[in-house]
């Protein structure tokens, strides 16, 4: 029997409302991401943290024995939410074939676990089943694919001199180290690359004042080099002059490869011969504690040590946490847990792995490039402050503001079906 044909928002009240100041291009920070990128989603929430992991191995473990037990034990490792239990009628994810019965009748195997952003810098494991995550953004996974760019935003800590938005080609379950998720912004609306997610008349009014080589992925550049937080919002300066803003688009662009992280034909981060880190000892099956010895420069797991670590990949920070300390931690304490405690996350794996040491080297050398990075955008930061920018009123004169609000909602796709709960189709 089909379904009833769905909107394009997904249902689960995916699309984000624009905050008061957006949308207005007003005040000193302006203007601000939301008046260039409209249309943002919240984070995905997956509600059972044994969805997700540092390893694939462990999700596919934690399925085997969750579809083997029976009765209460299996409703205890389920971990029921009040929006997602056993026995809850889901669609499939968009793009995954993945099943759409009850959870309470599943025996199957288990679903080829997805690589996904967990917070900034941090890529894990997803078991991609739309029946175990609480809110799965649906519109997000519609879009995803191999062109897509996903801008997040992260949570603003006064004084905090780390990056208000960082870039992504795989899906980013918006998890925020400080607990301040922030929007996720797709940089296409529709898949295939097709209709860019920015302001209309924005394209032609960039060009106009920069030239034709502005492109959607031009403006992505710009918003990693610029975007700076503000108790208004993530604001975007733009700058009246074409060679200022050619200069940002560079810099992003330099920015933008390194995060690609070897996506899409992309260099991986490589620092240059004699600053590239090494495993000067192999990590052991307990790497706790993490210490950094800055005088030695040199990152210790337990017995094992990593060196060179520049201070800079250290002491680099999104929204006040150290994000090499922070990915170090979730291991070591994935190994600790490994041996005991309750429920499916305590099925994790049996001391450090050996792909977390290839990982750990080049989340270094990301870090240490990316902090080398830093004074060019604090340069960039003090010339936009100090020349005349782009402002409201011209924004308003080329038509862009105020943004419309069809362009804040996700772009109806009506080319495809989609299974619904219980395998009926859905036409969206």
């Amino acid at each position: 029997m089909p379904g009833k044909a769905a909107g394009a928002a997904g249902g689960e009240g995916d699309t984000v409302a624009a905050p008061a100041a957006a949308g207005s291009g007003a005040g000193p920070d302006g203007p601000f991401l939301d008046d260039l990128m409209p249309w943002s989603v919240r984070p995905m929430r997956t509600g059972r943290a044994w969805a997700t992991s540092p390893d694939a191995a462990s999700l596919r473990a934690r399925w085997e024995l969750l579809v083997r037990a029976g009765g209460e034990e299996r409703e205890r490792l389920f971990a029921p939410t009040r929006t997602r239990t056993q026995h809850s009628a889901v669609a499939a994810l968009p793009g995954r074939p993945g099943a759409t019965g009850r959870f309470a009748r599943e025996s199957g195997p288990c679903p080829e676990p997805v690589r996904v952003a967990h917070g900034p810098f941090d890529e894990q494991w997803l078991l991609p089943d739309h029946r175990l995550i609480d809110v799965a953004r649906p519109e997000l996974w519609r879009v995803a694919d191999a062109h897509q760019l996903f801008v997040v935003e992260h949570g603003r800590v006064p004084h905090d001199p780390g990056p208000a938005v960082s870039v992504t080609t795989l899906l980013p379950d918006g998890h925020s180290p400080a607990g301040r998720p922030g929007r996720v912004r797709p940089l296409h609306r529709r898949p295939g690359g097709r209709e860019p997610n920015l302001a209309p008349g924005l394209l032609p009014a960039l060009r106009a004042r920069y030239g034709d080589g502005v492109t959607p992925e031009a403006v992505a550049a710009w918003v990693l080099a610029a975007a700076r937080p503000s108790p208004a919002g993530c604001a975007v300066p733009l700058p009246a002059d074409a060679a200022r803003w050619a200069e940002g688009v560079e810099l992003g662009r330099e920015l933008l490869r390194l995060q690609l992280r070897g996506a899409r034909g992309a260099e991986r981060p490589r620092l240059p011969g004699g600053q590239r880190p090494y495993v000067r000892a192999a990590v052991g099956p307990d790497p706790a504690p993490v210490v950094y010895d800055a005088e030695e420069r040199a990152l210790r797991l337990g017995a094992g040590r990593i060196a060179p670590v520049p201070v800079g990949a250290w002491e680099f920070r999104v929204s006040g946490v150290r994000v090499l300390e922070l990915w170090c931690e979730r291991r070591t304490a994935a190994c600790a847990a490994g041996a005991g405690g309750a429920g499916l996350e305590a099925v994790r794996a049996r001391g450090w792995l050996q792909e977390w040491t290839s990982e750990l080297l080049e989340l270094v050398s990301l870090l240490a490039l990316l902090a080398g990075l830093r004074p060019r955008q604090e340069a960039l930061a003090a010339a936009l402050a100090a020349e005349p920018g782009i402002g409201a009123d011209e924004l308003r004169a080329a038509g862009v503001l105020p943004v419309p609000e069809s362009a804040r909602r996700p772009a109806s796709v009506l080319d495809h079906r989609e299974e619904g709960p219980d395998g009926q189709f859905a036409l969206l």
